[in-house]
């Protein structure tokens, strides 16, 4: 074999290897692109998955119960080691819920016992958060007990000390001036302020609003009471106080009257709400849920219905919002807990309930430990459920870190409280421990499909129509300028197209809105204007520019067009629309319009995609073979019947990819949408206000939401639904554009 032979022999061997080992990188590149898209699906779920999870009990500990009498009332400090027992005798005992490292504590010790009233005649206890308690004694006088907690930390550990507190230095608060006996009580404060609301021997109803005021010359503050009897006359079976001392409620059976408190201590009747006895059956407890929005009331046939005002004709009145089933024998207790508005149900036959009232959701019912529950309480946190049975008090691990998720809160209408109906709603944040976190995605799943469609109708015909010219009209050296420069713009960084949108676009489409108007409509006429005006020139001169330079003609008419539409702007805001075009589209169209609006967003999220549809648009059809368009025009055709009958449709499945990338670009775009939509989460195709979107949402609340929390969880769903969005756009995609692939490459 000659040396020649031999080596092409080697070099035929060598390329052979080439391929080879490209064809190997290509597909392990492929497969790691692949491998790292399902990485990031499952870790998403993997991160979402916990939001759904059902509640968990999990018994602790068992023990006697500690001190004398029947309980009235429990609780709990934060960390769950220590409980404390209100018991009917005036007792408040704190005990040892837990065995602590470095202490001598048993399950059930009793750690301080008190006699913090004698010969109480009712009782009552604040809203959880407020962490008060009121004996009434005789005379018609009451005592305030605040249990509280002192930590310290020895030799690394730390200590918790309980200790007896009394509000109003421990002096007894005269709520009667008739120093009648009070046998039900109602208590609230805010600041140095409070409200009281009772129920005497004798069946009357009374309310005395202590308002503090402070002296300014001896900083000393003083209560001055605001004493009144209320109109209702037999036994009553609730009255309770609100924290915001604003309203007070009085039940007698089904009929449930509702007061209001002025500032200046002044009562007047609000409503008289009576409950259908044979729609809801009798009512047999009541409770305030979190926040105090919201009444809940507990039947005899075990349902619980929430009730909270609406606004109406008649000013805000309390109407039936919906319900939850607990069993089939009567509600005997109802606890809120301290921030969200879960609550727990006692039935007459022990067993007990979780629910969420927002998410509509029965988290659980059973009976804990298969013992009967008599009464529960839960801790500030959440995390421990303390259980009366009997002599007995059976703690139990609580594990219910989202109940405020379901899929109906994500996707469906929620009637959250305050709001006149139900609505889609985001809102994740507040600075008030009343605030209700509010998780649906559909306002910001539709900001995003808004912001893209926006975008969408600005950049598809600029971008395909500029794809077309170009890669067909367009004379090569033209086009060798035109595309590098049109591909260089993608490379813009979006978020100096978002600040330029939301401080340089935005002010200017608001104070020139009818040039820009006037802009978007003439500038299309001025172009088919030119091409027809063209049309009658002479032969020869149509022929100078048969090679694409035709656009550079139109470029002077369209400057002028433009230039002429803004200078215009001013004089016809000034004669239709009376020197003020924003608030004549407010006032006498009633739309709407914030200055950054979906119109900015459009220009410029459209300004960011045009270069994607651009680029592969003109790809595929300057890809497109030129033995198919000279056959077209050599048997007689011309050249917009070849463009449209032959390139087009072998391009179509380029032009087709070319506008769902540019989709899913515009979808996941996130510093255009926002710096220029002003971010406000709502559902409105008005074109004058703003939107907001997934990626946006992320963005700006990832950081400031805390890991591991219902919030932080939702917003990696969003990042999945952003994520199936994009990939179902694609995947369409690819689908179609096989379709057409397979239906015009025989051409």
């Amino acid at each position: 074999m000659a040396a020649s032979q031999r080596a092409e022999l080697g070099a035929s061997n060598v390329r052979l290897v080439k391929d080879k080992a490209a064809r190997w990188g290509v597909t392990l590149g492929g497969g790691l692109v692949l491998m790292a898209l399902l990485l990031i699906f499952f870790y998403l779920l993997y991160v979402v998955e916990p939001i759904f999870r059902g509640v968990e009990i999990e018994h602790q500990q068992s023990f006697a119960v500690p001190g004398q009498g029947h309980t009235v009332a429990m609780g709990m400090e934060e960390q769950s080691e220590i409980g404390y027992r209100f018991s009917n005798t005036g007792e408040l005992s704190f005990f040892a819920l837990k065995q602590k490292p470095g202490t001598d504590w048993q399950p059930g010790q009793v750690l301080l016992t008190e006699q913090v009233a004698n010969n109480p005649t009712a009782f009552t206890k604040t809203q959880p958060q407020n962490k008060r308690y009121a004996y009434a004694v005789a005379d018609g006088q009451v005592r305030i007990v605040e249990p509280k907690f002192r930590s310290q930390f020895k030799n690394g550990r730390r200590l918790t000390t309980p200790v007896v507190g009394f509000a109003n230095d421990g002096e007894l608060i005269q709520v009667d001036p008739q120093q009648r006996t009070l046998t039900q009580l109602a208590y609230e404060y805010k600041g140095e302020s409070q409200l009281f609301a009772a129920v005497t021997a004798d069946n009357q109803v009374i309310v005395n609003f202590l308002q503090a005021s402070r002296s300014f010359l001896t900083g000393t503050v003083e209560l001055k009471s605001k004493f009144a009897e209320l109109p209702i006359t037999g036994p009553v079976d609730n009255v309770v106080v609100t924290p915001d001392l604003t309203q007070v409620f009085v039940r007698q059976g089904n009929r449930f009257y509702v007061y209001g408190v002025s500032r200046t201590g002044e009562l007047s009747e609000r409503q008289l709400l009576s409950i259908d006895r044979r729609r809801y059956d009798d009512i047999t407890s009541m409770q305030l849920l979190a926040g105090a929005s919201s009444v809940l009331f507990g039947h005899a046939n075990g349902r619980v219905t929430q009730w909270f005002e609406v606004a109406g004709e008649n000013g805000r009145q309390y109407q039936y919002i919906r319900e939850f089933q607990a069993g089939n024998s009567a509600i005997k207790d109802i606890v809120a807990e301290y921030y969200r508005r879960t609550f727990y149900t006692v039935s007459e036959t022990g067993e007990v309930g979780v629910f969420h009232t927002t998410s509509e959701a029965d988290l659980y019912f059973s009976h804990l430990d298969h013992v009967k529950a008599e009464r529960v309480v839960i801790d500030p946190r959440a995390n421990t459920l303390l259980m009366q049975s009997g002599n007995e008090l059976h703690s139990f691990k609580l594990e219910n870190e989202h109940p405020e998720v379901t899929w109906s809160g994500i996707w469906q209408e929620v009637w959250y409280e305050g709001y006149p109906e139900p609505q889609y709603v985001w809102q994740s944040t507040s600075g008030s421990d009343d605030f209700e976190p509010k998780f649906s995605l559909v306002p910001i799943s539709f900001g995003t499909i808004k912001a893209a469609a926006y975008a969408m109708l600005f950049a598809v015909p600029i971008g395909l129509a500029a794809a077309v010219y170009t890669a067909y009209f367009m004379s090569p050296g033209v086009r060798k300028v035109v595309k590098p420069t049109v591909e260089i713009m993608e490379a813009l960084p979006t978020v100096i197209l978002g600040f330029l949108a939301g401080l340089w676009l935005a002010p200017l489409i608001e104070e020139y809105l009818p040039g820009i108007v006037a802009t978007i409509v003439l500038v299309p006429l001025a172009i088919i204007g030119v091409a027809a005006l063209t049309g009658v020139l002479p032969k020869a001169w149509r022929n100078r520019f048969t090679d694409g330079r035709a656009a550079l003609i139109l470029l002077p008419f369209v400057a002028f067009v433009g230039w002429l539409s803004f200078e215009l702007s001013p004089w016809v805001e000034q004669v239709l629309f009376d020197g003020n075009v924003r608030q004549y589209i407010t006032n006498e169209l009633g739309i709407t319009f914030d200055q950054r609006n979906s119109l900015v967003v459009g220009i410029a999220m459209g300004f960011a995609v045009i270069p994607t549809i651009f680029s592969i648009a003109e790809d595929a059809v300057f890809s497109v073979p030129k033995h198919l368009s000279n056959g077209s025009l050599a048997l007689g055709a011309t050249t917009w019947q070849t463009l449209t009958k032959v390139v087009l449709l072998t391009a179509s499945p380029g032009i087709f990819s070319a506008v769902m990338m540019g989709l899913g670009r515009a979808v996941g775009e996130t510093m255009i949408v926002l710096m220029a939509t002003g971010n406000t989460p709502i559902m409105d195709w008005n074109i004058f206000e703003g939107m907001r979107t997934l990626s946006a949402n992320i963005a700006v609340e990832m950081p400031e939401s805390e890991v591991g929390s219902s919030h932080y969880r939702i917003l990696f769903l969003a990042a999945f639904v952003l994520f199936i969005f994009t990939f179902a756009f694609n995947t369409v995609a690819e689908l179609v554009r096989q379709r057409l692939r397979d239906k015009y490459s025989s051409m």
